[in-house]
């Protein structure tokens, strides 16, 4: 069996707005895959600080990954052993590579079971004012600047053709870049949302602006995760 497991999206979260069952998953699990075997540890000791960590069992799954490179983890499935699956920040599988994982344990008829944990991406949708109905996570836009501001043009347009919102990220340390990329892109009356710290009990950020108010604004997004939504 392998438990999908949410991680915090800000370690300032209290435990208390997590359901026990994670808590109780992860005194139970020993055998974990995980993005960043550092940030696994972390998370493991927020929810269960008793958990003993010489037990925990760690395989890497990164972007680089491939389901070969699995090898000793897949055995543990096949034997019947539970495992987590572990995300730098949020679901596991959602701006994540665990997916081949999930994929693989499909193939192979292993039980998967998704913990509700939040995401992200939909908890800066459902905070937008945006269409929850139809929407669209593009992930991240190019970082060339041609391309770049093309792709904002095709995604603005996809808004404006269909109404359906258009959700994308950037690496924190480009936030500032590609928020003044939108402003210079986007038409004035273009709306846009801008969610960063989502899950900080005191830092967190949620505004929906159109792009001609946001120009009138002074905003610093750098290192913060954020997440950025255009829609009507």
């Amino acid at each position: 069996m392998l438990i999908l497991l949410p991680a915090y999206l800000s370690s300032e979260t209290p435990l208390s707005h997590f359901a026990p069952v994670i808590s109780e998953y992860i005194m139970r699990i020993d055998c974990y895959f995980v993005e960043n075997e550092k940030t696994a540890r972390r998370l493991i000791k927020f929810y269960c600080p008793e958990k003993k960590q010489s037990e925990l069992k760690l395989i890497l799954l990164n972007k680089s990954t491939q389901t070969k490179d699995l090898g000793e983890g897949l055995e543990w499935l096949k034997e019947g052993t539970t495992c987590g699956l572990l995300s730098e920040a949020g679901l596991p599988c959602l701006a994540d590579p665990g997916n081949i994982l999930v994929s693989w344990c499909h193939e192979n008829k292993i039980q998967v079971v998704p913990i509700n944990g939040p995401s992200s991406i939909i908890l800066a949708l459902i905070s937008s004012g945006f269409n929850g109905q139809q929407f669209t996570f593009n992930g991240y836009l190019p970082i060339d600047k041609s391309e770049r501001k093309q792709r904002m043009n095709q995604l603005e347009q996809a808004v404006q053709r269909t109404g359906a919102s258009q959700i994308f990220m950037e690496t924190p340390y480009r936030n500032n870049g590609l928020f003044e990329d939108l402003c210079k892109t986007l038409s004035g009356q273009q709306k846009l949302c801008v969610a960063s710290n989502i899950g900080h009990p005191t830092e967190e950020f949620i505004k929906t602006l159109r792009v001609s108010e946001w120009k009138k604004e002074k905003i610093d997004l750098h290192k913060i995760p954020t997440v950025f939504i255009i829609g009507r």
